[in-house]
């Protein structure tokens, strides 16, 4: 036991990480919009809380919720922005946003480092990293149940109906946003404190890329399966690593490729298990 957790215990720890960019990434998409924007949350959050970490000695309990502000303040300024176009202008955009980011991160030498790198002098032990994890989960399971996650709901199935109901569409959008932006960046920094080490690369559009797919893969229409996609987007291949060295990548693919097809609306599908729950429920 003790030498399996020595193996798989930085798994877990990037598994927790990229729960948090799934969820970011899960917050806009639970409102009708795909954005890829998650990575430049990610990126403010990670480098200016590593600045701060460096230069100003601040622990972790005060550098998070620095890098969480700071996503979400970003945030509200790309939603306000953003949120005038259309959906699939919407992605683009973000997707130039993700370019951007790495173009200013390159450059901005007094803040990333440039090529460089930075260095980041902390650690963050996984209990508490995970202690973290079961907050935002509290706060997504609460935000799933009131009036915003019932509005989101109504945005994301049909924006007209929503608009019909007296649901205001940007409103709901915009704190969507936010929300992402907050969790992004909460999940940069934490990023920053596993490596313990900052580039220009560390945030860049893979990271986009595979949380949207974990999400779609672990179901898109819950904020579980977020961090379910997450953690099999993390851990697959490195256990396909272990299992079958020569064909990880072929193995990983046919895995993923099986859980689509039998599986369209994720590993968690909350419409699935309603209708499971309906045939055993006695008929009267």
């Amino acid at each position: 036991m003790a030498d399996f957790w020595a193996a798989y215990q930085s798994t877990l720890g990037f598994a927790m990480v990229n729960a948090f960019f799934a969820l970011s990434t899960y917050a806009v998409l639970s409102a009708g919009m795909l954005s890829f924007a998650t990575v430049t949350f990610a990126a403010l959050g990670g480098f200016l809380g590593a600045q701060l970490a460096v230069h100003l000695a601040l622990p972790p309990v005060l550098v998070m919720p620095v890098s969480a502000l700071s996503g979400a303040l970003l945030a509200y300024v790309v939603a306000l922005l953003f949120l005038r176009l259309d959906s699939h202008w919407m992605a683009l955009a973000s997707l130039a946003l993700v370019l951007i980011t790495r173009v200013v991160a390159l450059n901005a030498t007094a803040l990333t480092g440039g090529v460089n790198g930075l260095s980041v002098p902390l650690s963050l032990p996984l209990w508490v990293l995970a202690a973290i994890l079961a907050v935002i989960c509290v706060v997504f399971w609460r935000l799933s149940a009131s009036w915003y996650g019932i509005a989101a709901r109504a945005v994301r199935e049909d924006a007209a109906v929503a608009a019909t109901l007296g649901i205001p569409q940007r409103r709901i959008q915009t704190i969507a946003f936010i929300i992402s932006g907050a969790v992004g960046g909460l999940g940069g920094i934490l990023l920053a404190l596993m490596l313990q080490f900052l580039s220009p690369e560390t945030y860049f559009i893979d990271i986009a890329f595979t949380m949207i797919a974990a999400v779609v893969l672990g179901g898109s229409y819950h904020w579980a399966g977020a961090i379910v996609g997450a953690v099999v987007f993390t851990a697959l291949p490195v256990l396909l690593q272990a299992v079958v060295p020569d064909f990880e990548k072929v193995a990983n693919g046919i895995c993923l490729l099986l859980i689509m097809i039998f599986l369209p609306r994720g590993l968690i599908d909350p419409r699935a298990l309603r209708l499971r729950r309906a045939r055993k429920a006695p008929s009267r």
